[in-house]
């Protein structure tokens, strides 16, 4: 929590510890908000950025090895439009800058790992933007 000066203590361990008892740990934004689209003012403002900072937090505490990552990633299927998302998390990548071509390969690797729809990444990304 040390890098989020701006949010009150006692209401963020609290929204942690609400989902923490709701899914056993804190889930992917998509679980919490499958409305909002990966690039929705929604993560960056209210309610979605305060679950990104909890989500955030807690991923650094859980300091998980590629087999956990993978194994939480799996326990919460994600739409295709939050591929580019689970290749940063998953495989250390920066997607930031990423097109299409770029994700290739790395949408090849998430088939091969059983995630679904991996050639819909882009159909799905640009729909509700």
């Amino acid at each position: 929590m040390g890098r989020y000066i701006n949010i009150d203590k006692e209401l963020f361990m609290k929204l942690r510890d609400e989902q923490i008892e709701k899914f056993g740990d804190v889930p992917p934004p998509w679980v919490c908000y499958p409305n909002y689209h990966p690039y929705s003012m929604g993560w960056r403002m209210g309610s979605g950025e305060t679950h990104i900072m909890v989500l955030n937090d807690w991923l650094d505490e859980q300091n998980f090895n590629y087999e956990e990552r993978l194994n939480y990633l799996k326990k919460y299927p994600a739409p295709p439009r939050w591929y580019a998302r689970i290749i940063s998390f998953l495989l250390e990548v920066d997607t930031v800058e990423f097109d299409e071509k770029d994700c290739l390969p790395y949408l090849e690797q998430l088939k091969e790992l059983g995630f679904k729809d991996t050639d819909k990444f882009m159909e799905d990304l640009e729909r509700d933007h």
